[in-house]
C-alpha cells in the first residue's frame, strides 16, 4: 500500500489480486446475496483508491482493508433499516472447540465427503448470529488475528474470543449432527 500511495499503480494490482477472493467471500457470506456483495466489494476497493494519498501504516494492510469492509457492511445494514444484527443464544458453559470438521474428513480419499461437508458448512454459517459469523469470516477469510478482529469490529478482545468460540461450537454441533444423521441412514441401509 505504501508503494501504491507513492504512485506505483502496479502495487494496487498486487493488493487487489491478493485480497479480492477473501474479501468477496466475506461480503457474500455476510449478506447472502451476490449482487449486494458485489456492490459492497466495489465500494471498499473504491475507498482504498480514494484513501491512497492519506494512507498511514497503523496495522497490517489486511486489518485496514477489513476495517473498511466492516464499516461498509455496517453502513449497508443501517441504510436498509435492519440495523447490525447482534442476536446471541450463547451458552458460556460450553468448552472451546478448536476444529470444526472431524479429523476423518481430512483424509485424502474423502474428496466427495469434503465437498459435501464444505457445502454443509456454508449452510451452517447462515445459521450463526451475524456477529459470530462476521468474527468467524474475518478469521477464516481475512486471516486476521483476534486482536485485529477486535480492532476491525470495535469490540474488546474477550468479546472477539467469545464470538469466535461460540461460532466454532455451533458450527461443530451442526456438522456433527449432520454427520451422525448421515451415518445412521447408511447403517439403516446395510
Amino acid at each position: 500500500m505504501l508503494r501504491y500511495r507513492a504512485g506505483d499503480a502496479a502495487a494496487f494490482t498486487v493488493l487487489y489480486e491478493r485480497h479480492k477472493g477473501a474479501l468477496f467471500r466475506y461480503f457474500t457470506r455476510q449478506t447472502g446475496k451476490s449482487a449486494v456483495a458485489e456492490e459492497l466489494f466495489q465500494d471498499v476497493w473504491t475507498n482504498v483508491i480514494r484513501a491512497r494519498e492519506r494512507y498511514e501504516v497503523r496495522a497490517k494492510f489486511s486489518t485496514w482493508l477489513y476495517s473498511l469492509a466492516h464499516n461498509r457492511l455496517v453502513d449497508h445494514y443501517r441504510r436498509n433499516a435492519s440495523g447490525v444484527p447482534l442476536a446471541y443464544d450463547d451458552d458460556p458453559d460450553e468448552p472451546l472447540l478448536e476444529q470444526v470438521a472431524d479429523a476423518e474428513f481430512r483424509e485424502p480419499d474423502n474428496e466427495l465427503e469434503r465437498r459435501r461437508l464444505g457445502k454443509r458448512l456454508l449452510q451452517a454459517l447462515d445459521t450463526l448470529p451475524a456477529a459470530q459469523r462476521e468474527v468467524f469470516l474475518l478469521r477464516e477469510e481475512g486471516d486476521l488475528s483476534l486482536e485485529e478482529i477486535a480492532a476491525v469490529t470495535g469490540i474488546n478482545l474477550e468479546a472477539a474470543k467469545s464470538r469466535l468460540r461460540y461460532a466454532l461450537m455451533k458450527l461443530r454441533r451442526e456438522l456433527t449432527a449432520e454427520t451422525e444423521t448421515r451415518r445412521a441412514r447408511i447403517q439403516d441401509r446395510t
